[in-house]
């Protein structure tokens, strides 16, 4: 079975085909860099991070751009605020974004291009756009994009010109031929960072960086382009536009948008303050309890957000990680049995597989693990799992975890150290009740047990696992 992806531009669920075979060329709309990350944005980052994984899992050389916005009012505000330069403060907030994403468990991104850094091929794509009469340069020296010279703006968001017209969701501008109509390239006003263009100084609009980043670094089609579903109007239906007015040709084969995080039955964002960072979040919560949440709800379905809910998300990865942890245990103490397998791990496998088939169902991909865990449970509580067969479990567990790191974290980094100790616990106690000293044997039974650590019998001695 092969991948299907829900296509925005379509309306529909299609094969994935990519422009080159073997390779992907995927662009995801990045943040703009006056704060801190929040959980809005870690859900957008952990989709499409996983979106990334299961692509070179399956074998695409995956090539993944996320831009940075680091010029922008939001941007010019807050610095002219604190005193300094717009470029000194989202350099801050860049340098706080890896650091944050870094607790999300993401992998980087193949580049990461800024607005600051693209002015010429910005300006370049500009000049292009207006040299093909789909823009105009006005008297102030700003430019904008004459949205009734195209025939299908709306295609993406399945709106009509007219409908948009008519609902109040335009800015009025006197410089404009008509309300609907886009800057592209935006004068300068005093005390703002600018650039020196063919029109005068100035900087971009917010929309032409994308188009102009998708064209330098991954050319003039790509197979997906991928962001929040709050992004899909305005701002990747003027994508659409301004690059097709270049290329005359599609954007992107696929668009992929993942669902709003919501508050209150509104979207998580920092206009409306009702947002949670990243930072705080991973004070309480380690990488793999947050992406268990986020993942544990297909990527395109809204999301309410609540500490109750993600704790109930720790509460159930940790039934997945008793068993995952359990079965390493049992692969090196578990009984030598001839018991065959083979059909259990690839009825999961190809299960867990069909399910990011489509349109990575990652909820389905990990209700496959959950049954495996209740599975493996019942027989290595029976004895009729070997320890071999227990290593084979673990290694396509960890096989899974490759695309969607929810297994690891500060906890696990620790496993090792936590299985010598306990060893060490374990003969001690065992060498007490030799001695036949079983008050102490207990006293250290018990004291684990106050910090969540059961001690059992088993065919293959004494273990113990994780409450």
């Amino acid at each position: 079975m092969s991948l299907n992806i829900q296509n925005n531009l379509t309306n529909r669920k299609e094969e994935f085909i990519p422009i080159e075979e073997g390779k992907v060329k995927l662009y995801v709309c990045g943040v703009t860099v006056y704060d801190d990350i929040h959980m809005g944005h870690a859900r957008s980052m952990i989709v499409f991070d996983t979106l990334v994984r299961y692509l070179r899992y399956i074998g695409y050389e995956v090539t993944h751009i996320t831009n940075f916005t680091d010029v922008d009012d939001k941007i010019i505000n807050k610095a002219n605020e604190e005193g300094i330069d717009p470029l000194v403060l989202s350099a801050r907030y860049i340098e706080r974004y890896f650091e944050d994403t870094a607790k999300l468990g993401i992998k980087r991104a193949s580049m990461y291009p800024k607005a600051s850094e693209s002015m010429d091929s910005i300006i370049k794509m500009v000049e292009t756009i207006i040299a093909k009469g789909f823009a105009y340069p006005t008297s102030d020296g700003s430019v904008y994009f004459e949205v009734k010279k195209v025939k299908d703006y709306g295609k993406l968001s399945n709106q009509k010109l007219e409908s948009m017209e008519s609902s109040g969701r335009v800015a009025l501008d006197e410089q404009k031929k008509d309300p609907m109509d886009f800057a592209i390239w935006k004068a300068a006003k005093p005390g703002e960072c600018s650039w020196p263009s063919p029109w005068g100084n100035g900087r971009p609009g917010w929309h032409i960086e994308c188009s102009a980043m998708i064209m330098t670094h991954l050319g003039n089609k790509i197979d997906i382009h991928g962001g929040g579903s709050d992004l899909i109007f305005p701002h990747h239906e003027n994508e659409i536009l301004q690059t097709e007015a270049v290329t005359g040709d599609v954007l992107a084969n696929y668009w992929m948008h993942n669902g709003m995080l919501q508050v209150k039955n509104e979207k998580m964002s920092k206009s409306l303050n009702n947002f949670f960072k990243v930072k705080d979040v991973a004070e309480k919560f380690d990488a793999s309890t947050i992406r268990f949440y986020f993942l544990n709800t297909h990527y395109s379905s809204p999301l309410s957000y609540g500490e109750d809910l993600i704790l109930e998300a720790q509460a159930a990865l940790k039934r997945l990680k008793n068993n995952y942890l359990d079965l390493k245990e049992y692969s090196q103490n578990g009984p030598e049995l001839n018991d065959d397998v083979c059909d259990l791990l690839e009825k999961t496998k190809a299960d867990f597989i069909a399910a990011m088939n489509d349109d990575m169902n990652t909820r389905a991909a990990i209700e496959e693990m959950f049954q495996l865990a209740h599975i493996t449970n019942k027989m290595m509580g029976d004895n009729t799992l070997s320890r071999k067969s227990a290593s084979k479990f673990v290694d396509l567990i960890d096989e899974f975890d490759s695309i969607l790191n929810i297994m690891s974290s500060e906890d696990a980094k620790n496993d090792d150290s936590l299985n010598t100790v306990m060893d060490i616990l374990i003969d001690l106690r065992k060498e007490l009740r030799q001695r036949k000293q079983y008050d102490l044997a207990d006293s250290i039974r018990d004291k684990l047990k106050e910090i969540g650590i059961s001690l059992e019998d088993s065919a293959g001695g004494m273990k113990w696992k994780k409450l």
